[in-house]
């Protein structure tokens, strides 16, 4: 199941049409864990020509629904908590790592770091997963 979750994961869920049109790309994938990237594009940003919470809280959902689902069973994202630290400027780019906190039969929650191409943090987030039992 192990590897069929990472393909599922890897496949299906990171390549979701809506985080597709957003342009958050897949960087890395192992068990419990991803790591995903968006460009700040002039169409993601707020008022003050910074990136737009929206678009990082976007990137912090399919950050954890990418990791969640990487484990023995599918998993829904049921609920995500960001906290907005510091300004993402127009043409950077954002990395989103996702990793468990803890993991039980039907929910999982996870820790989800975003940093500007500096490393500097500029959201944390957690994200609450709903696992669903393997279809059969």
């Amino acid at each position: 199941m192990k590897k069929d979750s990472l393909r599922y994961a890897r496949d299906i869920v990171a390549a979701d049409p809506m985080a597709t049109f957003l342009g958050i790309r897949l960087k890395e994938l192992r068990r419990a864990y991803a790591c995903l990237s968006l460009d700040i594009r002039p169409e993601y940003l707020n008022s003050l020509g910074r990136a737009h919470g929206m678009a990082l809280s976007a990137l912090v959902d399919q950050a954890a629904a990418v990791a969640a689902n990487s484990t023995a069973s599918p998993a829904l994202i049921a609920e995500i908590k960001v906290h907005f630290l510091d300004a993402v400027h127009p043409g950077d780019t954002v990395t989103a790592e996702a990793k468990a906190i803890d993991i039980k039969n039907t929910l999982s929650l996870w820790q989800v770091d975003v940093r500007d191409s500096s490393g500097k943090l500029v959201a944390a987030g957690q994200a609450l997963g709903y696992h669903r039992p393997p279809e059969e």
